[in-house]
């Protein structure tokens, strides 16, 4: 162990691993995802170590061999499919697994399919015997689902679909798996039915033979190529030409096209955004927020064992705290949220299945937003990180470098972000009109949850007189609540003075969308402090560990606060003298989180293996790990060919000359 990263350790102010089990569920969740872990990283076929020196078609293979060992671990020692221990597994090794597509093929079937439908598909997903991807994104549309070009016609003489491409354009481009692995695709196209458009739906469309995996007639299909990041994915294009499917491949749990061509709704048009929102929420936890937290552990690892002088640790200096430390408050802050989206979730989803839409507005707004700005921060917080280890933070090896491109991604997969904050937003400002409707009104309702905060007495100015004032949880919330709504009411306000003045709704529209944004972005602060302050309120019965995670909370709030100063200022809710004094707060908290964060970074409990950081590792010998790394690099292992080709020559003919 390193002599500066032991200190670290030493005289804990609480209990690490109660920590670790609070972040786990409980005791029992992390003793079993350990003991899965201890399996994982006993089988060698399952090791990330070469990860770093693999060509694209090196992780592909390597990432299905890791997926076919693990499912035939998982049938050896009973793990049965969506258990804990598949989740630990995928853990274990960073994610780095085929066929995740193929798992959201599965659950959009659940999803969207009815319960005959799943009977049929949903047997042959489980045990492998067809492979999904889900086809949604297209070569000129993506989140803008209203605008994919991808028809699935229906002819009522033969009973079948057909499923066609009708532009370059209408390709599918992106969807994972389709490149060179799965079998049937989840297409979505939009229905052209009794000569009338009905909008989009979900197809089943196999797309290569069961016997030899050639693409089947009419389907032209291949891998896009290389990409920044998820080489272990296949990511393909998929041009349809005139592809027939039987009636009953529509997913119809929502809408159904009958016999002779007469289209039954059976639900709301946001159905079909049910199984993105599923993706959504499970992107967060599994994908987001752990990729947040292990740069967080790699980055202030590192900075305990690295001196710019004898005396002090890089740590120890205030610039590197305030690098460091507010990504880790995020860390903390967004593994809460996500939690309770995931409650939210499941508490709303099987009355979703039932055809009860009450919650589904209030889900795809929170989900959407939140998604949108936890993948934007972390994305941020992340290359934070990286650039807070210097240039060992641009080495692969660093581990960092494949966290940001990664964490990138997620910007931009399962909705891109300014698509989705102005998703909220509508949902905001239509809840915003609904509270300045009169009480008698028929269609004044109650407002959602989430911003049930809209109609809630409201603080002029902020009463804070000392700098300890900031750090009560109640002040800051009401903080973030008051900006919140005056922005919502101001964007509001704009939108409706463009269209009193003559705009069409859409240029009305288009010509607020960043007031709108704004606004949408003060909502999720206000939801994220607000949800990890009641999330500590459960923690009474813990109260070193409920501190040192007041500290985080009181530091994530701060930071939003004086990151968007002018956004408190601009009414006078917040006066110059009391950013000062906010200010205090958040450097004092700076240095009372740096004495644990080490602590707090062990409290994720990410084995070396798994979080593979010449850096990042338990024990601190970041050099010595880094020097080893190096040596198995191909380029030092192989030879050099351009030394006889070019260099011997060029070396050669130079001394030539002299």
């Amino acid at each position: 162990m390193h002599p500066d990263i032991e200190s670290e350790r030493h005289s804990p102010s609480f209990n690490v691993e109660e920590l670790t089990n609070i972040l786990d569920g409980d005791a029992q969740n992390t003793a079993l995802r350990r003991k899965v872990e201890s399996i994982i990283h006993g089988e060698p076929e399952l090791s990330l170590k070469d990860n770093y020196f693999m060509t694209q078609n090196e992780r592909y293979e390597a990432a299905v061999k890791k997926k076919f060992h693990i499912l035939m671990l998982a049938h050896r020692l009973g793990w049965s499919e969506g258990s804990r221990e598949l989740q630990y597994a995928s853990r274990s090794v960073s994610g780095d697994l085929s066929f995740g597509i193929h798992q959201i093929f599965q659950k959009t079937i659940r999803s969207l399919g009815s319960e005959e439908q799943i009977a049929k598909w949903d047997p042959l997903c489980s045990k492998f015997q067809i492979l999904g991807t889900y086809a949604q994104t297209e070569m000129g549309h993506g989140t803008y689902l209203q605008g994919l070009e991808t028809e699935a016609t229906y002819d009522a003489a033969t009973q079948e679909f057909v499923v066609h491409s009708p532009t370059m354009t209408a390709i599918k481009w992106w969807p994972g798996d389709l490149g060179r692995s799965a079998t049937h695709a989840l297409v979505q196209a939009q229905l052209i039915c009794s000569g009338a458009r009905q909008g989009m739906h979900a197809f089943i469309v196999p797309i290569r033979s069961l016997d030899d995996h050639s693409p089947l007639p009419g389907i032209t299909i291949g891998d896009i190529g290389p990409k920044m990041d998820f080489e272990h994915t296949d990511n393909g294009f998929l041009k349809l030409d005139h592809v027939r499917i039987p009636r009953e491949n529509m997913l119809n749990r929502f809408a159904k096209v009958l016999p002779d061509g007469a289209y039954v709704k059976l639900g709301v048009p946001q159905t079909n955004y049910l199984s993105m929102v599923v993706v959504r929420v499970e992107v967060l936890l599994d994908e987001v927020i752990p990729l947040l937290q292990k740069a967080c552990i790699i980055a202030i690892r590192y900075s305990v064992i690295r001196r710019h002088d004898p005396e002090a640790k890089v740590l120890d200096y205030q610039t590197q705290q305030q690098k460091l430390l507010p990504p880790l408050a995020m860390a903390y802050a967004f593994h809460f949220v996500g939690n309770h989206l995931l409650e939210f979730f499941r508490s709303s989803y099987s009355l979703i299945l039932n055809r009860d839409f009450t919650l589904l507005p209030e889900l795809h707004a929170l989900s959407a937003g939140l998604k949108a700005m936890l993948s934007d921060l972390c994305t941020q917080a992340v290359e934070q990180c990286r650039r807070a280890c210097g240039g060992h933070g641009y080495s692969k090896l660093s581990g960092l470098p494949s966290l940001l491109t990664r964490v990138t991604a997620s910007c931009t997969y399962e909705g891109e972000n300014t698509v989705l904050y102005l998703q909220t937003a509508r949902f905001l400002i239509k809840s915003y009109l609904n509270t300045q409707k009169s009480p008698g009104s028929a269609s004044k309702g109650s407002l959602p949850q989430s911003v049930a905060y809209l109609t809630a007495p409201d603080l002029a100015r902020c009463p804070a007189q000392t700098a300890a004032d900031f750090l009560r949880p109640e002040l800051y919330t009401a903080a973030w609540a008051h900006v919140a709504v005056r922005l919502i009411k101001d964007s509001v306000h704009h939108l409706q003075t463009l269209r009193q003045a003559g705009a069409d709704e859409h240029d009305a529209w288009n010509q607020t969308t960043v007031i709108h944004i704004q606004a949408t972005k003060a909502h999720l602060h206000y939801v994220t402090v607000k949800i990890f302050t009641e999330a500590l309120e459960k923690l009474e019965s813990q109260p070193a560990i409920q501190q040192v995670l007041r500290r985080l909370c009181d530091l994530y709030a701060l930071h939003g606060i004086l990151t968007n100063a002018g956004d408190f200022l601009h009414d006078g809710f917040l006066s110059g003298a009391q950013i000062d004094m906010a200010r205090k707060a958040y450097l004092d908290l700076l240095r009372l989180i740096r004495k644990d964060a080490i602590l707090l970074t062990d409290a994720f409990d990410f084995t070396d293996q798994c979080l593979n950081s010449a850096l990042g590792c338990y024990d601190g010998h970041a050099y010595e790990r880094l020097f080893q790394w190096a040596q198995r690099s191909p380029t030092n292992t192989e030879g050099n060919p351009a030394y006889e080709k070019y260099i011997r020559p060029l070396l050669q003919g130079q001394r030539a000359r002299l």
